[in-house]
């Protein structure tokens, strides 16, 4: 594949639509455009044209053209766009015609944001954001990740690199000057000192992966306790089975839900007792396994014999019933059938939940940026202020890389064909 390939592809939602946008980009995509629509207007200025199939003139739509020139263009490249009608016939006569183009050819998914990553219109930080945008789902998804997409933690990781490379500096500089004693002065071990804290702060912060794997909160307890009813309940819908027969349920259910923007896994998780039924106790264990990772647990059952965990919502169910008996102190009376209590047992876990997020436009760093920022961390924290100044310029220079690896710089391009893949086709 050559880096000089001219690429175009939908860049729109699939038809049919009203409006259909075909993006061009590359060395020949203003040639291209002229072949089909004339000439063409203006950088940054919209007209009206007719598109004709080059090789023979016939009239394929008429359409708004847009074009931006290079380099001041989303990818970095010459770019033309066709706003055509949206019916699936114009946009395969577009596209048809397009790839009878000498030079052109269709692009891959991904391809357009990665050209602009490879030609500096964007860091791998803000390629990450926008893969995010593009699968968000719920609104605190959609907040977390175009904060990311418009350069939030690029324009931090600059802050960063600036004082990292400040203190490069000191360092070299004693190399070559501090000959005798080569001593570090006292401001740059403050300045190391107060960098690697507040890259730890920043590790502390709540991930994201929370925010699109969704937060699990599972429902336990011991049989019959009404789980798979509450599941039922919330969900609005039958998704787990109900039955009076004790052991129903004998693996986990999951169910992805959004809760005030927040998105969830609810989870139904067998009855938790002792059991000679060999596939049974398998769930059991299983449902065990779900109760210690549980982000948020919601417990059916007498709250003395509740699971200790931190985020602990008791639940007395099946309030109903004539019978039920007293509500424990600190319990939630719900029923499924009538929906007494549900909405205030979500209430409640929608304020566990919102310990998990990131606050509202903070950002917040997937698995491989905090992997990166822990190892500049531990880099600039190794420095022996005390030992040899050679030593202390190499931690230094380590930091800088897992910086570079972090934007994008250096060493990624075993992340880049994964994170460009997840993109759409005309991305």
């Amino acid at each position: 594949m050559s880096e000089k390939d001219t690429i175009f592809a939908l860049s729109s939602g699939r038809p049919p639509a009203a409006i259909s946008v075909v993006r061009i980009s590359g060395p020949q995509a203003h040639r291209a455009a002229e072949r089909m629509a004339g000439s063409l207007p203006e950088p940054r200025t919209a007209a009206m044209r007719e598109l004709r199939e080059p090789s023979t003139g016939e009239l394929l739509d008429e359409a708004i053209v847009l074009r931006f020139d290079s380099p001041a263009s989303s990818t970095g490249e010459d770019i033309v766009e066709f706003q055509c009608h949206g019916g699936r016939a114009v946009v395969d006569a577009v596209h048809s015609a397009l790839g009878g183009i000498e030079g052109l050819r269709q692009a891959e998914p991904g391809e357009f944001t990665r050209r602009a990553f490879e030609n500096g219109r964007i860091d791998l930080t803000e390629a990450e954001g926008l893969a995010d945008l593009l699968e968000a789902e719920t609104e605190s998804q959609r907040r977390a990740a175009l904060t990311l997409a418009e350069g939030g933690l690029r324009r931090q990781i600059g802050l960063w690199q600036e004082r990292l490379l400040a203190l490069s500096a000191r360092a070299e500089r004693a190399i070559d000057y501090d000959e005798e004693d080569r001593e570090i002065d006292h401001a740059l071990a403050s300045d190391r000192e107060a960098l690697a804290a507040e890259l730890r702060l920043w590790l502390e912060r709540p991930r994201v992966e929370p925010l699109k794997d969704g937060i699990r909160v599972v429902v336990a307890g011991p049989p019959n306790a009404g789980k798979s009813s509450l599941i039922n309940a919330i969900a609005g819908e039958e998704r787990a089975i109900v039955t009076d027969i004790p052991g129903t349920t004998r693996d986990h259910i999951e169910v992805p839900l959004s809760l005030g923007g927040i998105p969830l896994l609810l989870t139904d998780t067998a009855g938790l007792r002792e059991t000679d039924d060999k596939v049974e106790a398998i769930g059991v264990a299983r449902a065990a396994q779900l109760v210690e990772g549980a982000e948020v647990l919601v417990w059916l059952g007498g709250p003395a014999d509740a699971t200790a965990h931190p985020r602990l919502i008791c639940v007395h169910a099946r309030a109903d019933l004539p019978d039920r008996g007293p509500i424990p102190n600190g319990s939630i009376a719900v029923s499924s059938v009538t929906r007494e209590g549900v909405d205030r047992l979500l209430e409640r876990i929608e304020q566990m939940a919102q310990s998990f997020l990131p606050g509202e436009d903070a950002l917040a760093l997937n698995r491989r940026q905090a992997q990166l920022i822990e190892e500049a961390a531990d880099a600039i924290a190794r420095v022996d202020l005390s030992g040899d100044v050679v030593l202390v310029a190499e931690d230094l220079r380590l930091a800088r890389s897992a910086f570079d690896r972090l934007t994008g710089r250096s060493g990624v391009e075993d992340v880049l064909d994964a994170l460009f893949g997840r993109f759409c086709l005309g991305k």
